[in-house]
């Protein structure tokens, strides 16, 4: 059974990938890439794993990516094999305060240069949260030093009742009593968001943590300062 709580939760996994790992990854992503990669799934890019209701995917890559960014949604399987194997490893650990997760979505690759950011939003549960699967949080592992880069991942609560619709769970939907449901468009597409009052909390992992954070939780990250922020992203979900 979904709680809201494990939809707004925060935790970490130090040392979910090692020093050796990460500069596989790294090795493995720029081969990837290779010489044309970074203008592929980056300015010529004409998807985003974002979407916004009534707006076209273009629209929305300005929303939540206003400077641009790399994303790339079928990475080597060289990559996906580490990172499901390092996954596989602490699962025990984050379904202890994600006991509604029973297994996750293939991994994103993200680069961001200089000046690239993506700004604040919630995931949500699903466009329609009363179908399976549901989203409960996602994850991102990042491979670089931020305290050198900038590029630092955020967090946003508030008290504001204007993020939740009036909708309940019906018994016996899957979800606890009280449970309750972010709007679509809970990002800078909508004035109601853009005005709501929201209090920011930086995260600084070191290289190679893991960052769990709920599908309801708003998040974001600061503008890069200095060099390349490369993370891979995977979603929790509940089939």
């Amino acid at each position: 059974m979904i709680h809201i709580a494990e939809t707004l939760s925060i935790r970490t996994v130090e040392g979910f990938i090692k020093p050796d790992e990460i500069e596989r990854l790294n090795l493995v992503m720029d081969d990837t890439l290779g010489p044309l990669g970074r203008d592929r799934y980056g300015a010529s890019r004409h998807t985003t794993i974002h979407e916004i209701p009534g707006h076209s995917p273009a629209e929305a890559q300005g929303v939540y990516e206003p400077a641009g960014r790399i994303e790339m949604t079928e990475i080597p399987h060289e990559a996906t094999a580490l990172l499901d194997q390092a996954l596989e490893l602490c699962m025990a650990a984050i379904t202890r305060t994600l006991p509604s997760v029973t297994g996750h979505r293939p991994w994103i690759y993200l680069e961001y240069g200089s000046d690239q950011y993506i700004t604040p939003h919630a995931d949500g549960i699903a466009p329609d949260p009363l179908t399976r699967p549901r989203q409960i949080a996602a994850a991102t592992v990042t491979l670089t030093d931020i305290q050198d880069t900038g590029g630092a991942f955020y967090v946003e609560t508030t008290g504001s009742d204007a993020v939740w619709t009036a909708d309940k769970a019906p018994t016996g939907s899957g979800y606890a009593p009280g449970m309750r449901f972010a709007h679509e468009g809970t990002d800078m597409s909508s004035p109601w968001f853009r005005s709501m009052p929201r209090t920011r909390w930086n995260v600084a992992p070191s290289p190679g943590t893991l960052v769990v954070f709920g599908s309801q939780l708003v998040h974001g990250t600061e503008p890069v300062r200095t060099g390349r922020v490369r993370k891979f992203l995977t979603l929790f979900v509940s089939e």
